[in-house]
């Protein structure tokens, strides 16, 4: 699966490098958010941690064979602060990602013809608008001082999907089966 547009090869790997801090970011934020008494909020961050995984594997998988060195330009948010301006971080990087990223970042894979990449881009996209809502509701709740409500977190394998308490039939982004959705 080695794409072959050097456009969309730079795409894949400054996405595949944001995914990848996001993942260890969202982990050291939920050890934060545990620290201070959010132990659902913990559970939301180490839940989309995964998500970010998965979209940073489907990005690794597209650049395929193509492994000499490469200049990564990922955007992200550094350092550790409270759960609350932690959750602010992960809203502004989310909404980043679906606002001005993943749409540049799609057009030109269906532009260049790149189906993998343009699949793995979709998969992220339509992930990261839910992400960014539910480090919003965590926020909504963490700023009145409680934690945000949620029995369980449940994650797409295969795209990333994310959704609260119980995972649909079917993926609504790329028809997995529920049976393959991992529960936190």
């Amino acid at each position: 699966m080695s794409v072959k547009n050097a456009m969309t090869s730079d795409f894949l790997h400054s996405a595949y490098g944001g995914e990848s801090m996001a993942h260890m970011r969202y982990l050291a934020w939920g050890d934060i958010a545990r620290k201070e008494g959010y132990p659902n909020v913990a559970k939301l961050f180490e839940a989309i941690s995964y998500a970010e995984r998965v979209h940073a594997t489907n990005h690794f998988r597209e650049i395929g064979g193509n492994t000499a060195d490469a200049t990564v330009t990922a955007g992200a948010v550094f350092g550790n602060g409270k759960t609350y301006d932690n959750l602010q971080g992960g809203i502004n990087g989310e909404l980043h990602e679906v606002e001005q990223m993943y749409p540049v970042y799609l057009n030109a894979a269906q532009f260049q013809n790149e189906t993998g990449a343009q699949r793995s881009f979709h998969f992220a996209l339509e992930a990261e608008k839910i992400h960014a809502q539910l480090f919003k509701q965590a926020q909504d709740a963490v700023k009145e001082g409680r934690d945000i409500q949620l029995k369980s977190v449940h994650i797409c394998p295969v795209c990333g999907h994310t959704i609260l308490d119980e995972a649909p039939d079917k993926c609504p982004i790329c028809g997995a089966k529920k049976e393959l959705y991992v529960e936190f």
